[in-house]
């Protein structure tokens, strides 16, 4: 059986920006999660599961020094470090999957818009939700499909989640607020996700 790093890595070998469903031109949604936070240029932020998402490209553009990428795909930071040249960096890279992913240092932000609803096994959640709360010292930024979202992304099965069901998996956490989102992907079909940012209780 086909590895879940082999299947992204022949994703990103194989397949352009617009062949892939989750490709955005601009991340208007977790931008705006992000800046309404208000924290400081400096705040430490990391993308989980960013590939080769525009998201960094932006937070560099908007003056964040302290950005973090991680991702199981190597050939996906390839080539995000190859679109941003010389300002790749000042990017923290890291090739990971998450469900081995051990942090050496803490984040301010943790942004995630694209790993969550692929860790279908009670355990693997257990283990993110662990791994969030260990890791964050002051917010969290999540999308995941909506229950109006696909049961499917990329080939792999995906867990839907709804407003309560999110709230009541972070629950070291204090919602700010959840918004649903219709992502219109490459191939004009739409994808809904709910959005969450949440504040890190104590």
């Amino acid at each position: 059986m086909e590895s879940r790093k082999q299947h992204w890595e022949t994703v990103y070998e194989t397949k352009t920006p617009e062949q892939v469903s989750w490709t955005q031109e601009k991340p208007e949604g977790s931008l705006k999660f992000i800046h309404d936070l208000g924290l400081d240029k400096d705040a430490s932020i990391i993308d989980i599961g960013g590939g080769d998402s525009k998201l960094v490209d932006f937070l560099l553009a908007d003056g964040y020094s302290d950005v973090t990428v991680l991702d199981i795909s190597g050939k996906a930071i390839e080539r995000a470090k190859k679109r941003l040249g010389m300002l790749a960096d000042k990017v923290t890279w890291i090739e990971s999957d998450i469900n081995d992913f051990v942090p050496s240092r803490t984040y301010s932000i943790w942004h995630d818009r694209a790993a969550f609803h692929f860790l279908t096994s009670t355990e693997e959640q257990e283990r993110y939700v662990k791994l969030v709360n260990s890791s964050v010292t002051d917010f969290l930024v999540i999308g995941t499909f909506s229950e109006d979202g696909p049961l499917k992304c990329s080939g792999l099965e995906i867990q839907q989640y709804s407003e309560s069901t999110m709230v009541d998996q972070f629950r070291g956490f204090e919602k700010i607020k959840c918004e649903y989102e219709n992502h219109l992907t490459p191939f004009d079909t739409i994808q809904n996700f709910i959005f969450c940012s949440f504040k890190k209780l104590g």
